[in-house]
């Protein structure tokens, strides 16, 4: 084979749980195909081929290594793509943050607080 639907491919990539969530997600335009939005699931993809899927909250950036005849296991899943995704940066704890237990903030830390959160012109 030298190419697969891209639900097909999607499915067998173990990317989303059934064939037709996948099929909903090209025909919904959340796939990408080399940078070029789909508008059906009926797209080809080819090895090489780089796909972005929109997915709840991220987004996967793969590229195509091969294809499948069947949807196996998860270790024949990865086999089929290289993940692209960037991965996000640590996030710092908020600069406001009290250690725990340290107990109630005092009358000056409250202000100080306030101040950090822009609440600073209660009297105004």
């Amino acid at each position: 084979m030298d190419r697969q639907r891209i639900d097909k491919w999607l499915w067998h990539a173990r990317v989303v749980r059934t064939r037709s969530t996948a099929a909903a997600l090209a025909d919904a335009g959340l796939v990408r195909v080399n940078s070029v939005r789909i508008d059906g699931s009926s797209k080809p993809v080819r090895p090489g081929d780089v796909v972005t899927i929109a997915l709840d909250r991220h987004v996967r950036v793969l590229k195509v290594k091969g294809f499948a005849e069947r949807r196996g296991s998860a270790e024949v899943a990865r086999e089929l793509f290289d993940d692209l995704t960037p991965q996000k940066p640590a996030q710092s704890p908020p600069i406001a943050e009290r250690e725990e237990g340290a107990g109630r903030p005092t009358k000056r830390e409250r202000r100080e607080i306030d101040r950090l959160q822009g609440f600073d012109d209660w009297d105004e």
